[in-house]
């Protein structure tokens, strides 16, 4: 459960990480450090949708693990589409790095979770 609830909240900091990272080098009509709110809201947004996952971690049973690898996976896919969008931006390495490390941040997450001791207990034992 530690590991579980370890990863998910390094997957969390990559992700303010990134939307720190797209405030700095805004163009055009985006989020920036021009207007804190802004800033503040997106911030809110992630911890939001980054609950499920915390309150996930804490439960041992298969099918909340199941629901746990499938949240995170909409997570990997996210930080996945943001690699090609740090190529169009100018300025865009930094937001590529952030990238990188969010998708092997939450791959990680979901290699935990998936590789719980309990989650392919359970069913091999009732295969017998």
């Amino acid at each position: 459960m530690l590991k579980r609830l370890t990863f998910v909240c390094v997957t969390l900091c990559v992700a303010i990480v990134a939307i720190l990272v797209a405030a700095r080098h805004s163009t055009g009509n985006t989020i920036s450090f021009e207007e804190p709110l802004s800033v503040y809201i997106a911030i809110g947004l992630i911890v939001f949708l980054f609950v499920p996952p915390l309150v996930l971690s804490f439960f041992e049973h298969p099918v909340l693990k199941i629901i746990n690898v499938v949240y995170q996976s909409l997570i990997v896919f996210s930080f996945v589409g943001l690699i090609p969008v740090g190529f169009l931006i100018p300025n865009g390495s930094s937001t590529i790095i952030v990238a990188v490390l969010g998708t092997v941040a939450s791959l990680a997450s979901v290699i935990v979770t998936v590789r719980s001791h309990s989650i392919l207990a359970n069913y091999s034992s009732d295969v017998r």
